[in-house]
């Protein structure tokens, strides 16, 4: 299931419908969404942080990252 989550989420990024700089939702509110278990939510999650796609700030939250985050010009 993580795996489905995750590229649906990089799916959304791709298409521009999570853009750059925006916030996702809270992991807990991504399970629910996605109608998971909080350990698929964040698994998915770090599988899209790992592959440059999030930045998670300490205390602020996930976001989208951009081409910079990437490493791209």
């Amino acid at each position: 299931m993580y795996d489905w989550m995750a590229e649906h989420l990089a799916t959304r990024i791709e298409m521009g419908e999570l853009r750059p700089h925006t916030r996702l939702p809270s992991e807990s509110r991504l399970a629910s969404e996605y109608g998971v278990s909080l350990g698929t939510a964040r698994h998915a999650t770090r599988i899209l942080q790992s592959r440059g796609l999030l930045v998670t700030v300490k205390s602020k939250g996930t976001y989208v990252a951009t081409q910079l985050d990437r490493g791209r010009p």
